[in-house]
């Protein structure tokens, strides 16, 4: 769906909304076992095994009301897996970030909204060459990090590529909130400050 003289596009989305984040470039396995999820999983198979993950937790913040300008990230399914009374096995990937413009009253168990491309800021980012660079020097810190382990953790090889600062935060294990903020800013070289400044912490 695209907005009438805007350049915006607006899509419905399935909503999977979890007490974890999913960030762009990032890999996740899930357990579905609810109907509304087992629901959702099955349309998403069947069209472009695409579909919505969304931060809420119930127990702090209650039902998931759709609220319009949450940020979530647009997931698609790698891998499926069925097990017993409907239940599956399935692996995400995180693509790209979008952010609710309306919620729907849908004739699904599952949730659905509409949503809008959610991306960094134009004038917030660095010149190439400098972004480059910058994304360089966060992952020298991360790898001193680990040169501080016993035993070098088993992780994925990084690269100082586009988004580098969604995949290094993956590897930190904190109260998912903190993701979320994350999630939400739009400058990458921010992004790699907040990763700095826990990278820094580790090391002294």
């Amino acid at each position: 769906m695209t907005d009438t003289g805007s350049t915006i596009t607006r899509y419905r989305l399935p909503l999977f909304p979890l007490p974890v984040v999913l960030l762009p470039g990032t890999r996740m396995p899930l357990h579905i076992f609810e109907q509304r999820y087992q629901d959702l999983v099955r349309d998403a198979l069947a069209g472009d095994r695409r579909f919505g993950m969304v931060y809420h937790d119930w127990d702090r913040q209650g039902p998931f009301l759709s609220e319009e300008g949450t940020v979530g990230c647009l997931a698609e399914i790698s891998e499926h897996q069925s097990l017993d009374d409907g239940r599956s096995l399935i692996v995400i990937d995180g693509i790209e970030r979008f952010a609710i413009d309306d919620g729907l009253e849908s004739d699904t168990l599952y949730f659905e909204a509409i949503v809008r491309p959610y991306a960094d800021d134009e004038g917030g980012r660095a010149f190439e060459a400098d972004i480059e660079e910058r994304r360089r020097s966060s992952l020298e810190l991360f790898e001193a990090v680990l040169d501080t382990f016993d035993e070098r953790p088993e992780l994925p090889d990084f690269s100082a590529g586009e988004e580098l600062s969604f995949r290094l935060a993956r590897t930190i294990q904190v109260d998912p909130r903190w993701h979320q903020e994350l999630l939400e800013l739009t400058s990458e070289p921010g992004r790699l400050d907040r990763l700095d400044e826990v990278f820094q912490a580790l090391l002294e």
